[in-house]
């Protein structure tokens, strides 16, 4: 009996050890971190759970809302994939009133929004926006018509005028990466700027081009050349729908063609004023667009074309990859629109705490603003974003949520940074063959963001 005792207790230790030794060094690692000089007023939180069991291996802070940053484009990512459908593709209806009488259409040429945030994406040959909109023109020639008299609507009923959520700040809404979403976006709703620093650093910097040029705001440029090496720190700050605004910030003296990206503050106008130029161009007479209508009187429209989206789960990938944060934001409002028949930010993040709550996730466990993870109001759990990463996994889309998450120091996650933010949340397979799936998340970590990443993957290198 003693000897039986013995064996059962080694065997045991024997399947238990690993798990057992991976929480040890992984207490040690963080232990090590917290005593940084960096996190001297910083909280960390880190939660490990075995893949295959769900069992905890490590928990640190997993109940305590953090700012998440884009580790928050996992939820809205899921959520998509079982609200909306992998097979889901969104919709961009041509359309038009009036009648066609021997070539020449007596109405109005009708654009009619579905939220595509991919319209005019150069990501997809069958997306950039020469393709999309020769497409258009090809559709309207079919029709026979070779003169418009009335104007082009860009029409987004049922979506909310506020294309930024709240919580965004100032910093961000002008540039590319605070892109709003609204039922009509173009090209990603970008444009991009081209500056020239100054001879001497302290000089204001010039703006040399605003690309594309039909619809471009007006700019005032307070960038200031700054030492070699400084890197790309101007800023746009242009309210949505605003025409006139300002750069500041600076960026290395010595750059002829410096360039920065904005956020469209209207893509709905600018798409209409593309196509109206490629109408024209092509022999179809449209009068000059003198201005744009979010919302067009009633009229009857005669469907004229249909311009379908690639599928949600191809979306999903540059989402997630290149961390787009409109894809989220029209996702969000998508998931609203589809489910309670208006697309606002508010209605989607409802949507989708509820969804989660229904699935073992408390709704003040998500306390999100947003679907991109931009603001900084948002606090969400490691405990939350792990069971997410864990419920994903059993689904039957999963590869192409797998597939989309970056490979990142060896480990596949989605990365998140904002402002004294870094955090990370993915699956990673150690070299004895266990199965991790993790979320970790420092808040108001204090010097270089750089030196902190390399400090968090040394955390998570225990889990190889």
């Amino acid at each position: 009996m003693p000897r039986l005792l013995t064996f059962l207790i080694g065997l045991v230790f024997f399947y238990c050890s690993p798990g057992q030794d991976v929480s040890v060094r992984l207490g040690e690692a963080l232990k090590k971190l917290e005593t940084d000089p960096q996190l001297k007023h910083a909280i960390i939180s880190l939660y490990v759970v075995d893949s295959k069991t769900g069992k905890q291996v490590f928990n640190k802070n997993a109940q305590i809302g953090l700012v998440p940053a884009s580790c928050q484009k996992v939820i809205t990512s899921t959520s998509s994939f079982e609200l909306l459908g992998a097979d889901y593709r969104y919709k961009t209806e041509i359309s038009y009133d009036g009648k066609i009488e021997e070539g020449v259409l007596k109405g109005n040429l009708h654009i009619v929004g579905g939220g595509d945030p991919t319209l005019g994406s150069r990501r997809w040959e069958s997306t950039n926006e020469n393709q999309v909109l020769q497409r258009w023109v090809s559709e309207i020639k079919k029709a026979g018509i070779k003169k418009v008299e009335g104007i082009i609507f860009g029409d987004q009923k049922n979506w909310s005028t506020a294309t930024v959520p709240d919580g965004w700040i100032w910093q961000d809404i002008g540039n590319y990466y605070g892109a709003g979403a609204s039922s009509i976006n173009w090209r990603e709703n970008q444009y991009d700027i081209t500056l020239k620093s100054g001879n001497r650093i302290g000089d204001v910097c010039e703006i040399v081009s605003i690309k594309p040029g039909s619809v471009k705001p007006a700019l005032v440029s307070e960038v200031i050349t700054a030492e070699r090496g400084s890197g790309d720190n101007a800023f746009i700050y242009l309210p949505p729908g605003a025409n006139f605004g300002y750069i500041r910030g600076t960026i290395p003296i010595g750059e002829n063609a410096f360039v920065i990206s904005g956020s469209l503050p209207n893509p709905s106008l600018s798409l209409v004023y593309s196509f109206s130029e490629l109408l024209n161009s092509s022999g179809i007479a449209v009068p000059k667009q003198e201005g744009w209508i979010s919302k067009a009187p009633f009229f009857k429209l005669n469907p004229l074309y249909t311009n379908t989206s690639l599928p949600l789960d191809s979306i999903n990938y540059w989402f997630l990859k290149k961390s787009i944060n409109l894809y989220g934001e029209a996702l969000i409002k998508t998931i609203a629109w589809e489910k309670e028949g208006f697309g606002s930010t508010e209605k989607g993040v409802d949507i989708i705490k509820y969804f989660w709550s229904q699935r073992g996730i408390e709704k003040s466990a998500l306390n999100i603003m947003d679907g991109s993870g931009l603001s900084p109001q948002n606090r969400v759990t490691t405990d939350a974003l792990v069971k997410v990463m864990q419920y994903a996994r059993s689904k039957p889309w999963f590869y192409a949520f797998y597939r989309a998450l970056p490979e990142i120091n060896g480990i596949t996650m989605k990365s998140g940074s904002i402002n004294g933010v870094r955090s990370y949340t993915g699956y990673v397979k150690s070299k004895n063959g266990n199965e991790y799936t993790f979320a970790i998340i420092i808040n108001n970590f204090d010097g270089s963001a750089p030196d902190m990443v390399r400090k968090i993957w040394r955390v998570l290198d225990v889990l190889k």
